[in-house]
Order: C-alpha cells, then sequence, then structure tokens
C-alpha cells in the first residue's frame, strides 16, 4: 500500500524502517527543526534524518489545521494509508479524509486505558502490572478510535519506560504489518472500558515523594526514565537519584537510616528505598556511598 508516516523521535525511526521495508512509503511528516547543542543550530529530528537517508519526501509542517499549502501537498502524494507513531500533533479532520483507508496510529497502551502523550511513563507510576500496544484507527478526538489490533503484556518488575516503550513498539511493529497486510477486509472494533489520560510529563513528577511507600517511588522512578529522572534535594541542592531500590523495614519519611558500601537507605511511608547512584548538582554521577561521605550524609539526615 502506497504508506504516509508521521512521526518525530527516535522511538518512532524503527516504525518507519519497517513500513519502508515492506511498502511504498510515498511522504514521510515530522516536526520542525529545533535548535540543539551549544551552538543552538537547527537541527532535523531523528524521524526526518532517517527518511532523508532512505530517499523518502519529507514535510515538516509547524501546523496542520489550516495550512492549505501542506494539505495539497499531502493529497498530491495519494498516500492509501497514513501511519501515525509518536507524531504529537493532532490531525485535523481534513487531513483524516484524505487517505481512502484513513490514518493508523500505533499506541503502547491497552487503550481506552492511558489515552494521551505519555501511556507508557503512567501505567508505571501508577504501579500496572499489566500494559500493551493498540494499532487504532484515528478519529478527531484525542486516541478516541475503534482498534484494528491490541496486544496484552505483563510489565517486568524491573522495566523502566524506556525499555517497556521500546518493547511495546517492536511488537506493536509486527501488529501493524499484519493489519496492514489485510486492511481492505478488516473492520475495527470500538474501544470498551474506563479511559484515563496519560498526559506529558513535568519536571516535578520526577521529585522523590518520600512520604510514599517505597514502590511506588520506585513504580515512579521506573517512569520518569529518561526524564525528569528522579531527583530530591539535600542542603538545598538538587541531587538526581540515577539508580536506587527498595527494600523491607521502616523508617521516617525522608530520614537517612544508614550509609554502607552498597548506598543510602532512606525511610519511606511504608518500606526503605536504598539510594545506589546519584548524581549532585554539577558533579557526575557517583555511588550513593561516596556522595554520603563526601557531603556528610549520616543517620538521621533529612532528604527533601
Amino acid at each position: 500500500m502506497r504508506v504516509a508516516f508521521f512521526g518525530t523521535p527516535q522511538w518512532a525511526v524503527p516504525v518507519l524502517e519497517a513500513l519502508h521495508a515492506h511498502h511504498p512509503v510515498v511522504l514521510v511528516v515530522t516536526g520542525p527543526d529545533k535548535p540543539k547543542g551549544r551552538g543552538l543550530r537547527p537541527a532535523q529530528s531523528p524521524v526526518a534524518e532517517r527518511a532523508e537517508a532512505l530517499g523518502i519526501p519529507v514535510l515538516k509542517p509547524e501546523r496542520l489545521k489550516g495550512n492549505e499549502a501542506f494539505l495539497k501537498a499531502f493529497k498530491e502524494a495519494a498516500p492509501e494509508v497514513a501511519i501515525t507513531a509518536a507524531y504529537g500533533k493532532i490531525l485535523p479532520k481534513e487531513l483524516l479524509e484524505v487517505p481512502p483507508y484513513g490514518f493508523l496510529n500505533l499506541h503502547p497502551s491497552l487503550l481506552p486505558k492511558y489515552r494521551g502523550p505519555a501511556p507508557v511513563q503512567w501505567a508505571l507510576i501508577r504501579g500496572e502490572r499489566e500494559t500493551g500496544v493498540s494499532i487504532m484507527k484515528t478519529e478527531e478526538g484525542l486516541d478516541t478510535g475503534p482498534l484494528y489490533a491490541v496486544y496484552r503484556t505483563e510489565i517486568g518488575p524491573e522495566e523502566d519506560a524506556v525499555a517497556l516503550s521500546e518493547r511495546l513498539r517492536d511488537k506493536g511493529i509486527e501488529l501493524l504489518l499484519g493489519v496492514l497486510e489485510g486492511l481492505p477486509h478488516l473492520t475495527p472494533i470500538p474501544q470498551e472500558g474506563e479511559p484515563s489520560y496519560a498526559p506529558l510529563l513535568t519536571k516535578e513528577e520526577g521529585r522523590i515523594r518520600f512520604g510514599e511507600s517505597a514502590e511506588a517511588i520506585y513504580n515512579r522512578h521506573r517512569g520518569v526514565q529518561p526524564w525528569p529522572g528522579s531527583y530530591f534535594f539535600h542542603g538545598g541542592k538538587r541531587v538526581q537519584a540515577l539508580a536506587l531500590r527498595p527494600e523491607a523495614g521502616e523508617g521516617l519519611p525522608g530520614v537517612v537510616q544508614g550509609v554502607d558500601r552498597e548506598g543510602v537507605v532512606v525511610g519511606t511511608g511504608k518500606g526503605l528505598i536504598r539510594l545506589l547512584t546519584v548524581k549532585p548538582e554539577g558533579r557526575r554521577p557517583m555511588p550513593a556511598a561516596d556522595w554520603a561521605r563526601g557531603y556528610g550524609v549520616i543517620p538521621g539526615a533529612r532528604l527533601e
């Protein structure tokens, strides 16, 4: 089928590559160039770079709604179907109506749970034990369209948002290629169940809440990777927690219970958290035990 692909970050590149290997990709639509590096020079998105290397035409519209020039170019590309994967913009009705088979979205959640831009992160933060990936026909609403295929899977106890999102994407690629193979004969099924929303993360979401349980702190830590990451404050300075784990025991929330070679043990609302690797402001990553020795962190110290 003649395919148009909408995507922007590195996560979406393998989706583009798989489509290119099986179908003629006639157009790639991605986010505009953004300033990057110390010189803040405009840099293409990872999807744009890969598309150009594959010889696929690329468009980078600032906006979609009311953009007549873009709509004209999209129609001229004449895609039979369009695929979105982490594109990041709402698709207007006039665009959705162009391909005869519409738009399909690869969404890493069990829709209607975790509609929105950060489904993997919020599934982990909220302690879900199961998640999945859905191939959805896009409608005007936010991730409300009917489903062509769904895959369910347990979440690994140590999987973070990076590992889980990549695993779901790779399974989603398999589903997507299967759907495209039989698309003319498939009828999508309406979503069922209680919907929930997964908004973009803010920097504040990475702040460790020591009043929560150790398990909840660990789940949040897994969900906020790679950004904004987990952090706390000591002596008015922010300290990133690069690696931590929950442990059994009791202690006052935020109060250091012990320091040993393996790390720094801190009390929580229920259970303990062991800080393993940290990064103080303006410093390189270091074992938490070295940080404690260097910054005078002893049992009884309070982390904010």
